[in-house]
This record gives structure tokens, sequence and C-alpha cells, in this order.
């Protein structure tokens, strides 16, 4: 059954109001010198590592060097050189603590996981200032506490803990502390200073001991050996011919008795080939490649602007899959796997997405919500998986813009099982014109369609049993759901038999 969407006017305002404050940082120094970490640590911790430092050096380089140079008086083109190499070596070691923090943190248990960003923040903090010819930082204990609570905000808000308001909160207060003995304590902190000599040697140090820990404590996905009730359901995508594991020194590969092989990444099997990338599936992987890192925090925010509570938003849809505990579950276009969330406990899970990106965060949300999930790297056109495997089969959000939607229509029906239930959800041509298409990045992908969103009840088969169509959250979303007939005939397409609901 079908729940419904519910808000909250209260969280709205709470959630402008936070979205003012940060806003606000970027004019005001004292509250920028604590919601400027928060954002680069949340920015440097979705994207990749090397793409996340080169953002955040051009982030933070070109603003300082538009109003530094304004601050300079005339000089020679030497002496320019000079000034734009320092300030750019200070900008690239004052941006390392954040990509620190974004490979080490993972690696570290509990509260831990905080500590990379504040250790090695003030640790380089002296050379951050040798290089770019300011003065050191005055108290190394404050700078401490700032990049902790920003970092600690930030593990709570990727937990989706109910505890990072509380935190912000106390980082605004202590802000206020700060800034306060800043104007009237000079004298206190002076001496605090002297005591704190030597603390960012000791910072240091312990950025180092983290480093070497992490270095033991390697990210790696569950081992395909371990499960061999899984591998023996998967087919090739190309050929049909069954899989069988294959490890050397560690490396795992699947590989079927023709030859063809499929490596296994991170515990991901890739069963991409080049064309798959083509046409519209090509076009919105970009995308999807660029946005994975932020896509969940992106749904979060918005979500608080508007004031939605995104369980029941989740629910409203997830609900109609009707799923119970020891199902067997594929959703395809996996994404990030938020929707996993939302089924009952004993299910097992499958996903799959042409995105690598996308898939990277799913499986880190796996690991941090304590759920498992064999997930694969493919396309939903042809699926890797021997027919009746899945006893629910479904796919939310990226179906519109499937290169061949028929083709992954039957490739759904053909791995479910008989009696199988199956949903294609994903937006109306309403929602995509009134919000993708008005984004600045996305309208790019969205705004050059070659034709307008349809709901593609026709690309259901006319055998299918129990066919609906609900127009979701006031028609901007549909879901499609059936069920695969126990005894399935030849494949035609129709609507016959259709019950459309509106809700």
């Amino acid at each position: 059954m079908q729940t419904e969407v519910r808000s909250s006017r209260g969280s709205q305002i709470v959630a402008c109001a936070v979205a003012c404050l940060f806003v606000l940082g970027f004019i005001y120094v004292p509250i920028g010198e604590w919601t400027g970490p928060m954002l680069a640590a949340w920015f440097v911790g979705t994207q990749k590592p090397r793409r996340g430092f080169l953002w955040m050096v051009a982030f933070s380089f070109v603003p300082r060097l538009v109003f530094g140079w304004r601050a300079l008086p005339l000089v020679g083109p030497e002496a320019a050189l000079r000034f734009v190499a320092l300030l750019l070596a200070a900008v690239v070691v004052g941006v390392l603590p954040f990509t620190f923090h974004r490979l080490v943190s993972p690696r570290l248990p509990g509260w831990l996981a905080t500590l990379p960003l504040p250790l090695a923040g003030v640790g380089l903090a002296p050379l951050v200032a040798e290089l770019g010819k300011v003065a050191p930082v005055a108290n190394g204990v404050v700078s401490f506490i700032i990049l902790w609570f920003a970092a600690t905000v930030i593990w709570l808000w990727n937990r989706e803990s109910r505890a990072t308001m509380a935190v912000f909160d106390l980082a605004c207060a202590a802000a206020i502390a700060v800034e306060y003995a800043k104007a009237n304590d000079a004298e206190l902190l002076s001496e605090i200073a002297i005591w704190c000599g030597a603390f960012w040697q000791v910072c240091l140090g312990g950025a180092l001991l983290l480093a070497i820990w992490a270095l033991f404590r390697p990210i790696r996905g569950t081992l395909w050996a371990e499960r061999p009730e899984t591998v023996a359901m998967l087919r090739s995508p190309f050929s049909a011919e069954a899989l069988r594991l294959e490890a050397e020194s560690g490396i795992e590969a699947l590989v079927s008795n023709s030859g063809e092989r499929f490596p296994v990444r991170k515990g991901i099997p890739a069963f991409l080939k080049p064309e798959d990338l083509a046409g519209d599936n090509g076009k919105y992987n970009k995308l999807y490649e660029t946005i994975g890192g932020f896509y969940d925090d992106t749904q979060r925010v918005v979500g608080a602007l508007r004031g939605l509570d995104l369980d029941s938003y989740f629910e409203n849809y997830m609900s109609l899959l009707e799923v119970k505990a020891g199902d067997r579950v594929l959703e395809t276009s996996v994404g990030t796997g938020l929707n996993f969330k939302y089924l009952p406990e004993g299910v097992k899970l499958a996903g799959v997405d042409l995105s690598a990106e996308m898939l990277a965060r799913c499986a880190g949300n796996m690991r941090r919500w304590g759920m498992e999930a064999d997930l694969y790297l493919g396309n939903a056109e042809s699926l890797p998986f021997a027919d009746g495997s899945f006893d629910v089969v479904y796919t939310c959000g990226g179906f519109n813009f499937f290169s061949d939607k028929a083709k992954a229509v039957r490739e759904m029906i053909r791995v479910a099982k008989p009696g199988g239930r199956l949903m294609i959800e994903d937006e109306t041509e309403e929602y995509v014109k009134s919000t993708y298409e008005k984004i600045p990045y996305t309208s790019g992908f969205y705004s050059t369609r070659d034709q307008a969103v349809t709901v593609p009840v026709d690309l259901v088969p006319a055998e299918m049993e129990e066919v609906k169509v609900e127009m979701l959250k006031e028609g901007k979303f549909y879901a499609i759901t059936f069920r695969k007939p126990i005894a399935v005939g030849p494949t035609t397409f129709g609507t016959e038999c259709l019950d459309v609901v509106r809700g």
C-alpha cells in the first residue's frame, strides 16, 4: 500500500536557518572559520581523492590570488612569480589535511575517524604559515577544536545521526566563546599559546601514527569466494554462459568456458563493454559519474529545505513492492543504494548500475548502514543473471534515460521468478522540466532530450498480471507495478487490464 509523504514546517525553518549560517560564513570571517572547514571536509569527502584535492586547491587559490594581489604594491615579474609560487605552495599544503582525512578516515573505527583532519591540520599549520609568509596560528588548540568539530559534524552527517544538529549547535556556541576570548582575553590566549608551543609537533606525530595504522586497515569488498550460491546464478550478459570464479594472487575474476573474463574490482564485478556506454546510457552516465559522491547529500539538503520527511518520501513508492523477509531482490540502476534502507531485514540484496562512482558510494553506504548487497557494474539492458533468479525486481529513478527501455523491461522480466513482483518508478515530464532542466549543471543533460518523458506502460507485456500505474507525489513521479505470471508464453506488449491509480 502506498504511504503518504509527510512534511514539517519546523524542520524546514531550522534547515533554512542553518543554510543561511553557511552562506553568512562566506562573508563574515568569525563564522567562516567554523563553517569553512565543514564545507571543505564534506566536499573533499564526496570526491575521488585526486579530483577533490585539485578542486579544493582551485577554490582556495583563485580567491586568495585575486584579493592578495590587489593588496600588493606594484612589483616586478620575478617578485610576482615568487609571490604566486609561494601562495600556491601554501594553498596546496593547506588542502593536504582534508585529502589526508578523506583517505585515512574511512579506514579508522568509531570516533577515531574524526581525528585525521585536526591532527594533520594543526601539524602542517607552521609550514602553511611559512610558505604564505603570514603569522603562524597563535593557538593550535583553537585550530584543533575548529577542525575536530568540522570532522565530527561531517562524520555524524554521513551516518545520518540525529546528533549532527546538536554538535553543530555546540560548534556555534564554541565559536562565540572563542571569538569573545579573542576580543577580551588576549593575555589568556597568549599564555595558552606558550603552553602549547610544541602542540603542532604532537599533532603531526599523531597524524603519522594514524596514517600507519590505516595502511594496515585497507577497505576491501567481500570476497566472491565466500559467495558460491551467488556465483552459481551468474551468467555472462553477452553469451549467457555460466560463470565460475578464478583467483590469482588475491585478485578475483569471473570467467566463462569460452574464455570471457570479468574482473572483480573492490568487490564489484565489471560486466560492461564500450558499446554499453553509447546513446543515452553514456550521456547520463557522465552526469552520475560527476555527481555520484554528493548525490545522497543533495537529496537530504533539498528535502530538508522543503521540509520533507525523507523516510516517508522513499516509503511512498518502496511500499508498493510488498517485499518480505527471505526474498531475493534486485534493483537495476541502483545508484547509491538509498532504496535498500526501506526493505525489510532478512532480504538478499543485489544492485546493478552503469556508474562506478555511484556503486562506490553504494558500497560505502552498505558499510555505514551495516548492510550487505551484491553489487555489479553493468547494463540494465543486459543483466548478468540466470533466468528466474529474483523474487522482486525493480528500478527507481533511472529508467527514463535508458538507451533501450524495451530491452531493459524484458531483462527485468527474464531474471524475475514466475510469480515475482516488478516495479518501474521514475520522474514524470512535469518534474523533469520543472526541476532538472532548471538546475545549472543538469540542464545541459536534460534540455537536449530527443523526446519527452512518458509513462512507459506500453512496454509492459500484455501477459503480465496485476498491472497498475500509480501517480505519486502530486503527479511528479509514476510507478508501474506488475507481476510475472507463473507460466509465461510468447512476450507481447499492450495495456490490457490496466489499473491507473492517482496519489
